[in-house]
């Protein structure tokens, strides 16, 4: 069954569950997601939940979510491609950081826009209901085949005490005969001595729509970059006081749309003692690229600049 028909049947279960998801993704402030990210979620799931996912296609959504015309082409214009992969990655980095334990996952399947909803109940019948076993634990009509472990447990259950019987009178000889050893410190955690990484959301001047579309999608982009080095630990806006060692940076900025020009200024602050150990100014024409072509280049000229100053200590070049 392809992933979009197990989506729908699973929204068709339990929708209500499927929006409480939706609403604590969206809330949550793990979910790095720019409002047009969001709004594309929200699209998706909601056509989804009302058995319209075989319809979930480019030209659908790039005119109700991105308002594009009647000429959209999705090979010219890779807006909801660029945008599908991005929220894929907020969705995995969201079930990584804090929704392990949430009762229903959302996630796009790559090859289509149709989301698929999974979660841990299983044993349900296709009716959602669960049959209630006997009291042997047999669930009606469903006999269980008699397997080896059943004929062999009269005879591994003596043999399981008897083999911890030798091991009780073994153990105090061994541990006579054989010097005792240090016991090994415990690793380290992954996170001691790496250099951590702060990205601020960047100010968006002038108080343009499009400037603060552009500062949150360039954020995004930074984010999911910076996440590629493997020596470098992305912290969320607000945790940089946790206890680890390792150097310390917050990345700032502010971008300003004046016509069809982007300002953009960037700084890397030492968030010891807050001195600005590197800075830069960006400005584009946004006549000939989409705003997302160019919040991508933008973020790997950045993170190419930082690495190869060698400003994050022990950080490494872009993979």
């Amino acid at each position: 069954m392809a992933p979009e028909e197990r989506g729908d049947s699973q929204a068709r279960q339990d929708p209500e569950g499927v929006r409480a998801q939706l609403d604590r993704i969206l809330a949550s402030p793990e979910f790095l997601a720019p409002e047009r990210g969001r709004r594309f979620l929200q699209y998706i799931v909601e056509e989804t939940l009302e058995g319209h996912g075989d319809q979930l296609k480019a030209f659908a959504i790039a005119q109700a979510v991105f308002g594009r015309d009647a000429s959209f082409d999705a090979q010219n214009d890779p807006v909801v491609r660029i945008e599908a992969g991005r929220i894929r990655r907020a969705l995995e980095r969201y079930y990584l950081v804090c929704g392990s334990g949430d009762p229903i996952q959302i996630t796009i399947p790559k090859g289509g826009y149709a989301p698929h909803f999974s979660s841990d109940d299983e044993g349900s019948t296709p009716g959602g209901a669960a049959t209630p076993p006997n009291r042997q634990g047999h669930v009606p009509g469903h006999e269980r085949p008699l397997r080896y472990r059943d004929l062999l447990l009269p005879i591994g259950i003596p043999a399981l005490f008897g083999a911890i019987a030798v091991l009780a009178l073994i153990r105090p000889i061994e541990s006579y005969l054989s010097p005792q050893k240090t016991p090994a410190a415990p690793a380290a955690s992954t996170l001691m001595g790496k250099t951590r990484m702060v990205v601020e959301p960047f100010a968006a001047l002038g108080g343009t729509a499009r400037a603060a579309d552009f500062a949150k999608g360039l954020v995004d982009q930074l984010i999911a970059k910076l996440m590629k080095l493997d020596s470098l630990v992305v912290l969320a806006p607000g945790r940089s006081g946790m206890e680890t060692t390792g150097s310390l940076f917050n990345l700032q900025g502010s971008t300003v749309v004046e016509g069809r020009v982007l300002h953009l200024h960037v700084r890397l602050v030492n968030g010891a003692d807050g001195a600005v150990v590197w800075a830069n100014q960006y400005e584009r024409e946004l006549r000939d690229q989409t705003i997302l072509d160019v919040e991508d280049e933008i973020a790997a000229q950045i993170i190419m600049e930082i690495s190869s100053s060698r400003k994050l200590s022990g950080a490494g070049p872009l993979p």
